[in-house]
């Protein structure tokens, strides 16, 4: 799974840790996420596109395996 966590935190113009403190979330989370190293649960996931007013799916892009 893809995602546009930093792209769209850049925009807000928010640091990492401010957005971890506002997800309570590490801020080594918010890092991972947005490394492409973490997949967030479907709670965190919601509380993010909450946080930002987006959909999900507007943040987070879900390629199926083509295998």
């Amino acid at each position: 799974m893809k995602n546009r966590l930093e792209e769209i935190r850049k925009q807000h113009g928010i640091r990492q840790e401010e957005l971890a403190d506002a997800l309570s979330v590490s801020r080594q989370t918010i890092s991972s996420l947005e490394n492409g190293r973490y997949n967030p649960s479907i709670q965190l996931a919601f509380r993010i596109s909450r946080y930002f007013g987006m959909r999900i799916e507007e943040i987070f892009i879900f390629e199926e395996d083509t295998k």
